[in-house]
C-alpha cells in the first residue's frame, strides 16, 4: 500500500510541476479509496482495543453490523521484486556507420540484465525510433502500456497526438528521432497475472541509470535540436532539481551536450484537456524550434490555436 501510495504522490509531483491543477479518476480507483477509507477506523478501533488495559470496559455489540470492508493484501502485492539499479552502464560504441553503432545500442539496451530484472512477463525494453540522420530529435518521459508492447516509443495517444504536432511543423515522423529517458516502464505493485494500470515517473535513479544509453543516441543521431517533452524529461536533461516548476524553463532554449534543446510541455498535457490555450503554449515552443532550425512558417501555422 506504501508502494502504491508513493507512486501516486510522484505522479502528482509531476503533474504539478507541469501546472496541472486538476486530474480526472477512474471510478474504480474511487472505489477502491473509499474502500480503504472505510476500513480506517475499524483498523484503528482494533488497535486501541489491543493496546487498552484488560479493565477497559468493552461497548455494546450494535445488532446487526454492517461488514466492515476489507482491503486485499494481493491486489497492492507486487508481481514481481525487480533488483535494485546499480551503478550506470558506460555505454562504449563501436566505430562504423550510424546504422551499425545503433545496432550495437540496440542490443546492449535489449542485453541489460539490470532494465530487463524491471520488465514484466512478455513485456518489452524501448529504444528510440527515427531518422539516423535527424537534425530534430523529441525526447520523452518512458515507455506506456503501448509502448512497452511494441517495443517502440510515443505509439499510445500521446504519440499519436506528438506525430500530429511533428507533421504540424511540416516534417515527416520518419525524418526526426523519438527517444525517452527511461528504457522500459516504470513500474507499480501488481497483482500477480494482472496487467499494471497506470503510469508513474521514473525516480532520479532510474533516470541516472537510462541516461547514458540516452545520451549514447544523441551522439549517433547528432541532432542539431533537442526538444524535451514535459517536466521529468527536462529534469533528466538539465538534472533533477535544476527546476521547481515547468514554467521556470519552458518555452527557452537551454544546453545538452552542446546541442540545443527546448524544453515544452508533454502531449498528455493537451490530452488532459485540449483547450486552445494549452495547444497555443506548446506550439509557440514549437514555433521557436521551427524558427531556429530554418524551416519555413506560413502565417497559417503561425496563427494556429489562437482564440479569436
Amino acid at each position: 500500500m506504501r508502494e502504491s501510495l508513493a507512486a501516486i504522490t510522484e505522479e502528482l509531483r509531476r503533474l504539478k510541476l507541469a501546472g496541472v491543477t486538476t486530474v480526472p479518476v477512474a471510478d474504480e480507483t474511487l472505489a477502491r479509496l473509499r474502500r480503504v477509507v472505510g476500513r480506517r477506523p475499524a483498523v484503528a478501533a482494533s488497535r486501541r482495543a489491543a493496546n487498552a488495559p484488560a479493565e477497559a470496559p468493552v461497548p455494546p455489540a450494535v445488532a446487526n453490523p454492517p461488514p466492515a470492508p476489507v482491503w486485499p493484501r494481493e491486489a497492492v502485492r507486487p508481481a514481481a521484486v525487480p533488483e535494485p539499479l546499480r551503478t550506470p552502464p558506460e555505454v562504449r560504441l563501436p566505430s562504423g556507420t550510424k546504422a551499425e553503432r545503433w545496432a550495437a545500442l540496440k542490443a546492449l539496451v535489449a542485453g541489460d540484465e539490470n532494465g530487463r530484472a524491471h520488465l514484466r512477463p512478455g513485456k518489452r525494453v524501448v529504444l528510440g525510433v527515427g531518422s539516423l540522420d535527424a537534425a530534430l530529435m523529441f525526447v520523452g518521459e518512458a515507455p506506456g502500456a503501448e509502448e512497452e508492447i511494441q517495443g517502440e516509443p510515443f505509439v499510445g495517444p500521446a504519440g499519436q497526438l506528438l506525430t500530429r504536432m511533428i507533421i504540424a511543423m511540416g516534417v515527416a515522423r520518419k525524418d526526426v528521432y523519438i527517444g525517452n529517458i527511461m528504457n522500459w516502464r516504470p513500474g507499480l505493485p501488481t497483482a500477480e497475472g494482472e496487467e499494471q494500470v497506470g503510469n508513474r515517473p521514473p525516480t532520479a535513479g532510474e533516470m541516472a541509470y537510462c541516461l547514458p544509453y540516452l545520451r549514447a543516441q544523441v551522439e549517433v543521431v547528432a541532432p542539431r535540436f533537442l526538444v524535451a517533452l514535459g517536466a521529468t524529461a527536462a529534469q533528466g536533461l538539465l538534472g533533477v532539481g535544476a527546476f521547481k516548476t515547468l514554467g521556470e524553463v519552458r518555452g527557452r532554449w537551454h544546453d545538452f551536450a552542446g546541442i540545443p534543446l527546448m524544453v515544452t510541455y508533454h502531449p498528455s498535457y493537451i490530452l488532459r484537456e485540449p483547450t486552445p490555450r494549452r495547444k497555443r503554449l506548446i506550439w509557440e515552443d514549437l514555433l521557436k524550434v521551427m524558427e531556429r532550425a530554418g524551416l519555413p512558417v506560413s502565417d497559417r501555422q503561425r496563427g494556429y490555436f489562437l482564440e479569436r
